[in-house]
C-alpha cells in the first residue's frame, strides 16, 4: 500500500532569487518555522524536496501529548499546546485537532508508580495528570477487556490529523507571504567569508542569510556535507488504519497498541512498545553515542539488517552543488510496513477492545523517525556555520511539538527572547562533555 494520501498542495513555481531566510524541508517543523518567520515579516522561502508532509508528518499516530515525555521538553510542549488551540483561525485550514485526552495503562503497580512519579512534572504548571483505575477509567475505555492497575490521565492531551496539519500550516505561511516550493530539493549551503551566503537548490541559487533546516530523517547527510557532525539515527514505526467503528475517543496507549480516534470515525493503531532499527553503516559510526539509549529501550527495539544497508551505503556522504543528490533521487522515504507489528498490534487490540472486530483494516504504511542519542531534539544554531540553524531529531515527539518548535526556531534566527529555554536543545550538548542519555522523567 502507498503512504497516507495527502490533500493536494500547489507548489509556487518561481524561485525567488534572494530572501531573508530559507528552510529545508515541508514537514509540520519546517512549514511552522516558515509561518512564524513568516508572520514576523521576513521574506522567507520553504524548500521541500518531494511533498509537504510526505515522510513522518503524516505517517506519525496523530498525538499531541504533554504526558510522559522526556521533562526537558514540557515547557515547550506545554508553548506547543497553546499554540493548538489557536491554529485552524490563525491558518485559515483544518488540523483535525481536539483534546480528547490520553490514557497511558500500567497492568502492575510498578508501572502504576512509574506514571505516578511521572505526573509530579506538571504539578507546577497547574495542569491536571493523575492516575485513574476502576469505574473512572472503565468509563474513558468503554467496552475493554485490559486486566489494568491503573492509567495515567492527561486532559489536556489531545490529537490532530498528520495528513491535514503540515499542509495546512504551509499553506498558512504561503498566505503570510512565504513562497512554497516542492519538488525542490536544497542541495547545499552557499558559504562564503564563512557563513550563509544562500543556497544552491535543484533549480538554482538562492540568496540569503540564514538557513533553517527541518529536514527531518535527512538532516544528518545534509549536515555532514557542510562539515556539520550531527548524530542522528533512524527508526521505524508501523502503523495501521481502521474503517469507523464506536470506540473510545480518548486515546489509549499499552505495551501491546497504541491508538487513537480519527476524524472519519476511523482508528490510527500502532504498536505501543516496538519500533524495527535497520543496520546501517551510520549504526556503527554512532554506536557508542547511542549505547545509553538502546540500553534503555533495548526491549522495544527489533534490528535488522535489510535493505537500507546498502541503500545508505551507496548514497555518497559528499558532493558538489552541481551534482544530483540523495534527496533528489528519493523524494519520498517510504519504507515497506512490519507486517509482523502489524499482526501484533491488531491481534492485541482485538484482544482488549472487542469493538474492533466490526472494523476493517484499510491501509498501512511506516515512517522513518529521526532519532538523537538522548531522544530529544536538536533546535539550536550551528556555531560553526553563522547563519545555520537546525530542527530535527524529535525521536518520534515532533508532530505534537511542531508548532511549539516552529516558534522556539524563529525566536532565535530572529533573536527575539526565546519563548522557552532553548539550552537543552544546543547542537552543541553532543560535543561539550554533557551528560548524553535519555529521561524518561520517572
Amino acid at each position: 500500500m502507498p503512504g497516507p494520501s495527502l490533500p493536494h498542495f500547489e507548489s509556487d513555481y518561481r524561485v525567488p532569487e534572494q530572501v531573508d531566510v530559507v528552510v529545508i524541508g515541508g514537514g509540520i517543523v519546517g512549514a511552522s518555522t516558515a509561518l512564524e518567520l513568516a508572520e514576523r515579516g521576513l521574506s522567507v522561502v520553504l524548500c521541500e524536496k518531494g511533498q509537504i508532509a510526505g515522510e513522518q508528518s503524516s505517517r506519525n499516530w496523530g498525538w499531541v501529548r504533554l504526558s510522559q515525555r522526556d521533562p526537558r521538553e514540557i515547557p515547550l510542549m506545554i508553548e506547543a499546546i497553546r499554540i493548538w488551540e489557536g491554529l485552524d483561525a490563525r491558518v485559515g485550514g483544518r488540523t483535525g485537532y481536539t483534546q480528547s485526552g490520553i490514557l497511558f495503562t500500567s497492568p502492575n503497580e510498578r508501572g502504576v508508580a512509574e506514571n505516578e512519579r511521572w505526573s509530579r512534572h506538571l504539578a507546577p504548571h497547574q495542569i491536571e495528570c493523575r492516575v485513574i483505575n476502576g469505574s473512572e477509567l472503565d468509563n474513558l475505555m468503554p467496552g475493554h477487556r485490559m486486566k489494568v492497575k491503573g492509567a495515567l490521565y492527561t486532559p489536556v492531551d489531545g490529537r490532530a490529523e498528520p495528513q491535514w496539519a503540515a499542509p495546512a500550516i504551509a499553506e498558512g505561511a504561503r498566505t503570510a507571504g512565504a513562497t512554497v516550493m516542492t519538488a525542490c530539493a536544497v542541495r547545499s549551503l552557499d558559504i562564503q567569508g564563512g557563513r550563509v551566503a544562500g543556497v544552491i537548490t535543484e533549480k538554482g541559487r538562492i540568496r540569503c542569510e540564514q538557513v533553517v533546516l527541518a529536514g527531518g530523517a535527512w538532516s544528518r547527510l545534509f549536515s555532514g556535507n557542510a562539515g556539520i557532525s550531527l548524530p542522528q539515527l533512524k527508526v521505524m514505526n508501523t502503523v495501521l488504519r481502521t474503517t469507523p467503528v464506536d470506540g473510545p475517543a480518548a486515546s489509549v496507549w499499552s505495551d501491546g497498541f497504541a491508538f487513537r480516534k480519527r476524524e472519519d470515525g476511523g482508528y490510527t493503531i500502532a504498536s505501543g512498545h516496538e519500533n524495527v532499527v535497520d543496520i546501517v553503516p551510520d549504526s556503527f559510526r554512532l554506536g557508542l553515542r547511542f549505547l545509553p539509549a538502546y540500553r534503555a529501550d533495548w526491549r522495544s527495539l527489533g534490528f535488522r539488517l535489510s535493505g537500507r544497508w546498502a541503500v545508505e551505503a551507496s548514497q555518497a556522504r559528499r558532493w558538489r552543488p552541481d551534482e544530483t543528490t540523495a534527496f533528489e533521487k528519493c523524494r519520498v522515504l517510504d519504507p515497506a510496513p512490519s507486517q509482523k507489528m502489524l499482526r501484533r498490534s491488531w491481534n492485541a487490540i482485538l484482544r482488549a477492545f472487542p469493538i474492533f472486530e466490526q472494523a476493517d483494516i484499510v491501509q498501512s504504511w511506516a515512517g522513518m523517525i529521526d532519532v538523537t542519542p538522548d531522544a530529544i531534539p536538536v533546535i539550536s544554531a550551528v556555531d560553526q556555520i553563522p547563519g545555520f540553524y537546525i530542527a530535527t531529531g524529535f525521536s518520534g515527539h515532533g508532530f505534537g511539538l511542531g508548532p511549539g518548535a516552529g516558534r522556539l526556531m524563529a525566536d532565535l534566527v530572529t533573536g527575539r527572547t526565546p519563548v522557552v529555554d532553548p539550552h537543552e536543545f544546543r547542537l552543541a550538548r553532543f560535543f561539550d562533555g554533557s551528560k548524553i542519555r535519555p529521561d524518561a522523567g520517572f
